[in-house]
């Protein structure tokens, strides 16, 4: 449902009170900014990839294999960073999770993921125990 005309501009107006009070969490709050974060550290990425194909095939033709080790492992590190960050990295016009409280440890958010999907797991356990026990 498409907002009105004044809606509009309360909205506006609030957006740049928000703006004009404290820029930095109203620049947290918008998201974009760990979107562009982690764009670029996947773009960082490939281009490492990239140097370490080139580290790669400068060790094989100069036939020294510490070279082509190390183009080995340039490019091992870089394909890890780009599938964590392309992972990590919200679809446009996705929320944070639920459950994400922003400042909260991720390994707490982690942990009370891990607990309602096990939850759910018993829950699912349960239901199949209990059909098939009334059977």
């Amino acid at each position: 449902m498409p907002l009105s005309e004044h809606e509009q501009r309360m909205l506006e107006q609030m957006e740049r009170a928000l703006y004009a009070e404290d820029p930095k969490f109203a620049t947290a709050l918008e998201g974009s900014g760990l979107r562009t974060y982690t764009r670029r550290r996947v773009y960082q990425a490939v281009a490492g990839f990239l140097v370490g194909i080139a580290l790669l095939m400068a060790g094989m033709v100069a036939q020294l294999i510490w070279i082509s080790v190390v183009g080995f492992l340039v490019m091992l590190g870089c394909a890890v960073l780009a599938v964590t960050g392309w992972r990590k990295a919200p679809k446009p016009g996705e929320q944070p999770a639920a459950g994400a409280v922003p400042g909260a440890p991720a390994g707490r958010r982690q942990a009370k993921a891990k607990r309602s999907m096990m939850d759910r797991i018993e829950q699912r356990w349960q239901r199949r125990r209990d059909e098939q026990g009334g059977r």
